[in-house]
């Protein structure tokens, strides 16, 4: 007669497993008798104060809102506030035959990507330029260069 394939731990294991199960059922079976699975059971209330009760709201002290009253609007800023889009940086690199460089923002010291086709008029290396940034493919990049120049 062969022997059995089956070790102690395999059955201790299946003993583990068989308990799980009994005990599932058993849980099962006393949800069932409690009878708290109704769905009135499970409903909550929130009050006006924000709480949550298990009571409902009476319905006497319900406010009646005309819906001409709400008033839904953003809010209004001043133009003059406004920041303006135009910055100043200092070219730190610039590639004419690959036409693209580098801007370094005035403001933030941030390295702007700038390409040839973004340019007004033509840029060198460490002249200070006017741009605006848009968020490109890979990063912030500078649109609208030019050079800048002091008004007097």
């Amino acid at each position: 007669m062969a022997r059995s394939q089956e070790s102690f731990n395999k059955k201790e294991i299946q003993k583990q497993k068989n308990k799980k199960r009994k005990d599932k059922v058993e849980k099962k079976l006393a949800r069932k008798d409690t009878g708290k699975s109704s769905f009135d059971d499970m409903i909550a209330y929130v009050d006006e104060f924000g709480r949550i009760t298990n009571t409902p709201p009476d319905p006497d002290r319900k406010l009646i809102i005309e819906i001409d009253d709400i008033e839904i609007s953003t809010s209004k800023t001043d133009p003059s506030l406004r920041a303006d889009p135009t910055r100043k940086g200092v070219v730190s690199f610039f590639n004419t035959s690959k036409g693209f460089g580098f801007i370094s923002d005035m403001e933030n010291r941030q390295n702007i990507f700038v390409h040839a086709n973004n340019l007004l008029e033509p840029i060198k290396e460490n002249n200070i330029v006017t741009f605006e940034v848009v968020k490109g493919a890979k990063g912030p990049m500078a649109i609208n260069v030019k050079q800048f120049r002091k008004t007097t």
